[in-house]
């Protein structure tokens, strides 16, 4: 049975469907404005009621959910406001913690974090000793009827045990156990047996035994301290907080009440008791908060006299700690109290000449530390002290600290903690009267190149007087560049980069660059400091767009063959092609670019290999794929496809690249088509060739099925486009004879997926394109759709499948198409098969036999359906051809009339058909029947039934 195509006037259907226009009034519309909703509420009466009653109310006010977003009420915040008053006491308490938190602002660098670099850079491999308290069974009970001198003094005098010999990971498990004890104990309400436990630590502090250890022990030891003093402050706070109402944040003595006061007392008496001063001075600092409670004036009154019980602390190392502890305290519970915090500092160095005194001296040699490494373990407690200090204080402060420092003979120490502590901008308008300090230091205890990378440090945040800026740059890299270790000199160097970046040219950073390459060449120096290597790197292209300036520079190409460990060299070639992409605005064809990035994008490529993943690989091809589509020869057609030759043999073990290369070409065919227009020279239709060539011999490289049929599809249209008629039927046969190669799953994203779907997708997009594609004169009429029917034939498909199917449904959907006396597309001057056969009878009839063939197939599958497991899927494609002979036959032929009642009736025959498709299906019937070529439709309407599933 053949089809028998109705004719189609294309034009008169195009007008048909177009919207109707609608005029509007501007002034009253606009796509933004808020939506005007009237709302209808609707209130029933209970079934009990004999009647019903209803309500509506309008509103022309509520605004459409976008809107919502502006006036700041977000779903967040409404569920906050409806959120559970019983949390409110909680949600208090955890809101003034977060305020303490934050009282100096979040300007403020927290303590935490500093302490991971401490723990990480003061370590020891000597062993480690730790005086632990033997605890005997039912001791909690007798602590509860005791004095509280006489629990202190069974702390300190009761039995202890030593352990010896721990090395520094078990020193810090033992610490992380103490504090975990002090927890257990205060939960389980031991709060004597809690205290001792932090006296026991805060004894530790004394010890300096291992003293390149000590820095982190008093991280360690502080950390219970902080768990203490919060415990004991959140316990008394309990106290006063009443079930219904919250102690307001800003809470005074007086609305304590008297039970509260003489809990917090009773703290401070028993912390008074304790003898030793070092456990004394902790842990009433680490309650010092807990003076709220008592006295508005207590926390201003105790700081003075905390900051002299450090006087009483004989070594400078372990005093100097306890200061930054005090500082740490003081700016979490009274920041605006800046006398104490300057009182530690100023007694600090009152005291700092002890650094040099016999005792220190000796114990130094004792346990063999060098005094350089010595002075290095008071960098974090001075560092923090001076940015308590320094924290929004006036400029004035840092003019009197410098002269402090000039008075102690410019100490390289403090001057570079004065460096770190105040904001840069203050450092950066005094560079010169710090460099001048720095020369005057002595070096022997703190090396001057550590003074000029914090002077450097400075100087990336804020800018120097432009007059001084030449000369910084002089005076800090004559010491640099005199240093011998490598280790030292790049650490130095790194920072000053980013100064020459951000001030001079590249001829400075040239400069700066060789002098690099040169003390890191030799003895392979520079595989020791990739970090840093990488830091310059990112710092250069940072303050660098234009490329073709960063690629004139001379040693920038040379300082990347530094980078010889391969995973390394691939992160810094990444780094530079992100760069390109995020800041290259046009295209270029500078050769200079052009010839430095390929040899970076060469270097990523090369990289991969079989183990490299395959998110690794998307990435590189993405990176190189942006520098792909930003080369531009413009009008030099020949120069922009030897550019995409020359990419493919650099590129190949990339597919995404290799297709990205394949679209470029095609895109520079098509662009070469427009601009030579009526221009069809011989030299242009041998580059089109050479286009078109191109892809041909690139395609069967591709692992990837589809991504091979698609730009099989692709390049034949492009070759379509520019009149090569006989390479786009190669690239059409290609794609028929590689159907049959299709498996029946192929990897996506990772997963097995069924490829039929994709297949189907394909199928139809190249139907589609055959539509136009003009027969060859050797090969016979519709040579390419029977080769393609051949090869659907011959797949095999998955059983209870019906994608073949579809796909002669389609295909019928071409033949009716082709039987068009004028198609509805074209491709300029390519003649179709319209205008080559212009309607011819045996054309046609040639169409008729395949349309018969596809019917047949399409009907015997059908019958193959007629088993109760198949008779769904028997409706739905016989719901599906009646749409197809519906949209595409002419069903004023009584046979394909019939075919098609046949078809409505076998859709509904076993109660498997959605009756809203069918009923809609049908008023579409009777609605084409009144328009005056379609009246045959009503007749057909009428002998379409509808069945109800009874």
């Amino acid at each position: 049975m053949a089809l028998h195509a109705r004719i189609r006037n294309y034009t008169t259907e195009f007008e048909s469907c177009r919207l109707e226009a609608v005029s509007l009034e501007f002034g009253d519309y606009h796509p933004l404005k808020p939506i005007t909703v009237t709302e209808s509420k609707t209130k029933k009466m209970s079934r009990k009621g004999s009647t019903s009653s209803t309500s509506s109310s309008s509103s022309s006010s509520v605004m459409d959910p976008l809107s919502s977003v502006l006036d700041g009420t977000d779903p967040l915040s409404l569920f906050a406001a409806t959120a559970d008053p019983v949390t409110a006491a909680d949600s208090t308490r955890k809101k003034r913690d977060k305020e303490d938190h934050l009282a100096v602002g979040s300007d403020f660098e927290p303590w935490s974090s500093k302490r991971g670099e401490i723990l990480a850079r003061y370590t020891t491999t000597e062993k480690l000793s730790i005086v632990s308290k033997v605890t005997t069974p039912g001791s909690a009970v007798s602590e509860k009827v005791r004095t509280r001198l006489e629990e202190l003094d069974d702390l300190e005098e009761g039995s202890q045990k030593e352990l010896l010999n721990l090395t520094q990971q078990d020193y810090i498990n033992r610490i992380e156990e103490l504090n975990q004890s002090l927890k257990d104990a205060w939960s389980s309400d031991q709060k004597v047996k809690a205290l001792k436990i932090v006296i026991q630590c805060s004894k530790l502090l004394s010890d300096t035994t291992v003293i390149q250890f000590y820095p982190s022990k008093f991280v360690l030891i502080t950390d219970i301290l902080d768990t203490f003093g919060k415990l004991v402050y959140e316990r008394i706070l309990s106290m006063c907080v009443d079930s219904r109402v919250s102690l307001p944040d800003n809470f005074t003595p007086e609305s304590i009440n008297d039970t509260a006061k003489e809990t917090c007392l009773n703290w401070f008496f028993k912390i008074a008791s304790i003898r030793e001063l070092i456990p004394r001075f902790y842990v009433e600092a680490a309650i010092l908060k807990c003076n709220k409670f008592l006295s508005k004036t207590g926390i201003s009154e105790c700081l003075p006299r905390l900051t002299s019980m450090i006087r009483g602390i004989g070594d400078p190392l372990v005093a100097v700690c306890a200061r930054a502890y005090l500082c740490r305290v003081g700016m979490e519970v009274a920041p605006h109290l800046k006398e104490s915090l300057n009182k530690n500092f100023f007694d600090f160095l009152l005291t700092f000449k002890q650094i040099h005194g016999d005792t220190v001296q000796n114990q130094l040699v004792v346990q063999c530390v060098e005094i350089p490494l010595y002075l290095t373990l008071y960098s974090p407690a001075i560092d923090w002290i001076l940015q308590c200090i320094a924290y929004r204080a006036p400029e004035g402060l840092l003019t009197e600290m410098m002269e402090r420092c000039k008075k102690l003979g410019n100490n390289a120490l403090l001057l570079n903690s004065v460096m770190s502590a105040f904001r840069a901008e203050f450092i950066a308008a005094r560079s010169m009267d710090f460099i001048a300090m720095i020369k005057e230091c002595d070096e022997s205890g703190f090396p001057k190149h550590l003074l000029f990378r914090s002077l450097g440090l400075n100087l990336a945040l804020a800018d120097p007087p432009e007059s001084d800026r030449l000369q910084i740059l002089n005076e800090a890299w004559k010491v640099i560049t005199k240093l011998k270790n490598p280790q030292d000199y790049i650490n130095c160097a790194e920072v000053w980069v980013e100064y020459t970046c951000r001030h001079f040219t590249k001829r400075e950073v040239n400069t700066v660059l060789a002098d690099v390459i040169k003390h890191m060449t030799p003895d392979r120096a520079f595989e020791e400091a990739y970090p840093q290597l990488q830091s310059i790197i990112q710092k250069v292209i940072t303050y660098f767009h234009d490329f073709s300036i960063l690629f004139s520079v001379e040693k920038f190409l040379p300082f990347l063959d530094m980078f010889q460990k391969e995973c390394v060299r691939v992160e810094v070639c990444k780094c530079i092609m992100e760069a390109f992409i995020k800041h290259q605005q046009e295209s270029t064809k500078d050769p200079v670019i052009l010839n430095a990035l390929l040899h970076v994008c060469k270097t990523m490529h090369d990289s991969v290999n079989a183990l490299t993943l395959e998110d690794e690989k998307r990435m590189l091809a993405a990176l190189i794929n942006g520098f792909i589509k930003m080369v531009s020869f413009g009008r030099d057609f020949e120069q922009q496809l030897s550019f995409y030759v020359e990419a493919r043999s650099m590129f190949c073990n990339l597919e995404p690249v290799l297709v990205q290369l394949i679209h470029s070409v095609n895109q520079l065919a098509m662009e070469t088509r427009k601009v030579m227009k009526g221009n069809h020279s011989r030299k242009t239709a041998a580059f089109v060739r050479a286009c078109v060539a191109f892809c041909f011999i690139t395609i069967p490289s591709l692992s990837s099925i589809f991504a091979r049929l698609n730009l099989y599809l692709h390049s034949g249209q492009v070759a379509l486009a520019n009149q090569c008629l006989s390479q786009a039927d190669a690239f059409f046969k290609a794609a028929v004879s590689l159907v049959p190669e299709v498996p029946k799953m192929i990897n996506i994203d990772g997963k097995m997926r069924p490829s039929e779907t994709f297949l189907l997708e394909f199928l139809c997009n190249f139907f589609s394109t055959l539509l136009i594609v003009p027969d060859h004169p050797e090969q016979g009429v519709l040579f390419l759709v029977r080769g393609l029917l051949n090869v659907i034939q011959d797949y095999t498909w998955e059983e209870n499948c019906d994608d073949k199917i579809r796909i002669y449904t389609n295909v019928l959907h071409l033949l009716s198409a082709m039987t068009q006396e004028t198609y509805i597309y074209h491709v300029d001057k390519v003649d179709s098969n319209d205008t080559l056969y212009g309607g011819d009878s045996k054309f046609l009839a040639e169409i008729n036999k395949v349309c018969e063939t596809v019917i047949t197939q399409i009907l015997d599958h059908l019958k193959t359906l007629g088993k109760d497991e198949a008779l769904k899927r028997q409706s739905q494609l016989a719901l599906y051809f009646f749409n197809t002979i519906l949209a595409h036959g002419d069903l004023r032929n009584n046979k394909l009339n019939q075919l098609s009642v046949n078809l409505w009736n076998l859709a509904q025959k076993h109660g498997f058909a959605d009756t809203k498709t069918m009923v809609k299906t049908l008023e579409y019937i009777k609605k084409r029947s009144k328009q005056p070529e379609m009246s045959h439709f009503a007749e057909l309407a009428l002998r379409l039934p509808l069945q109800s599933r009874t």
